[in-house]
């Protein structure tokens, strides 16, 4: 066994300190870091007649298994029939018209489906 001598004894208490002082600046700037902002309250609802079609979007009431889970809460209708939606990892949208096109907002979802449709009318989809 050896015994610890002044040298590692100063060493050791050296490096100690140092540590604390690094984990108190680092304290001090994360105190003055700005802070972050709050989650965003999610999309924006909308109700409008695009190309001679009803599309309506907002919060989904019904918690319904697509407006619920994979929307993210938020309910998509064409003509008062729901586009089933769901919103990608990365922040974009789907639907089952869509599914190969992710685009920006629930809006411009509906809209795209309005186009893709081109005056069929929506017909609901039946799960399993």
């Amino acid at each position: 066994m050896s015994s610890i001598t002044r040298r590692r004894a100063l060493g050791v208490a050296a490096g100690a300190a140092g540590a604390a002082a690094g984990l108190a600046l680092a304290g001090s700037a994360l105190a003055d870091a700005p802070r972050a902002a709050a989650p965003a309250a999610g999309p924006a609802s909308f109700d409008e007649v695009y190309q001679g079609r009803r599309i309506q979007g907002g919060p989904a009431h019904g918690g319904g298994h697509h407006g619920g889970h994979h929307g993210g809460g938020y309910s998509v209708t064409i003509d008062g029939e729901e586009l089933h939606v769901m919103q990608n990892a990365d922040g974009t949208w789907i639907s089952v018209i869509n599914h190969y096109e992710p685009v920006a907002t629930p809006k411009s979802l509906a809209r795209a489906a309005v186009r893709e449709l081109q005056g069929a009318p929506l017909v609901p989809l039946t799960l399993g």
